[in-house]
């Protein structure tokens, strides 16, 4: 004997397997659409492709507001510290993660010091002429790392280029007052008081002094 809910329960079941047929938006037809615009691959360059990199670290870096007298971020990314092949020059370059925004570009000089934040042995200060936003300009940048290692990793670093270029340098200033010296003392003239004297002895001290030994043309050897 049936009863009178049951005409109701059959129309139940019928919605529902209605419900679950694939309408037809979503039925695979298989069809293969073609994009409307083609594009082409560009090659993407960073300004990194001729220079070696030295250093690199994930780090947080922040500068230093004067106007606001406080530190602001900068940006969460991979600091490098990168050596172009050709000049020998070192800068250190840092972009965020995610947008790969430059936060910071700037040339590594003989001059540049880093030091330990107010205790704080996972970061470090230092001073620099920066152009990562597209001028230069004098900054105070803070760097913390995740942890000690990284930080002094990345001071010795630092420490280790400049010690190295302050050396190239005083070596190429002596260099050239050696050739200065050597081209002033070489005298010509016409008249019989003119003597030319010739250098027979050159050498670098360890000081790195420039030992010059003269003897005037036509005088023998020791």
């Amino acid at each position: 004997m049936s009863t009178t809910n049951e005409p109701t329960t059959l129309r139940r079941e019928e919605e529902e397997d209605e419900d679950k047929k694939p309408s037809a938006e979503d039925e695979d037809t298989g069809a293969q659409i073609a994009p409307i615009v083609k594009l082409q691959e560009v090659a993407v360059t960073t300004g990194e492709e001729d220079e070696d990199v030295l250093l690199d670290l994930k780090s947080k870096l922040y500068r230093f507001d004067k106007e606001g007298n406080q530190w602001k971020e900068r940006g969460v990314g991979v600091v490098k510290l990168l050596r172009h092949r050709e000049s020998g020059r070192v800068r250190l370059v840092m972009r965020q993660t995610k947008t790969l925004k430059i936060c910071a570009n700037h040339l590594v000089l003989p001059t540049m010091t880093v030091q330990e934040h107010q205790g704080n042995d996972k970061s470090c200060v230092w001073h620099a002429a920066d152009f990562a936003d597209g001028e230069l300009k004098e900054e105070t940048f803070c760097i913390r790392f995740a942890s000690v290692e990284n930080c002094k990793a990345f001071k010795d670093k630092i420490e280790e280029i400049t010690e190295s270029q302050a050396n190239d340098r005083g070596e190429n200033q002596e260099a050239t007052a050696a050739a200065s010296l050597i081209e002033r003392l070489s005298v010509e003239g016409d008249t019989p008081e003119a003597k030319e004297y010739v250098i027979w002895f050159v050498d670098w001290s360890p000081g790195g002094l420039v030992l010059v030994c003269l003897e005037p043309q036509g005088v023998g050897l020791p």
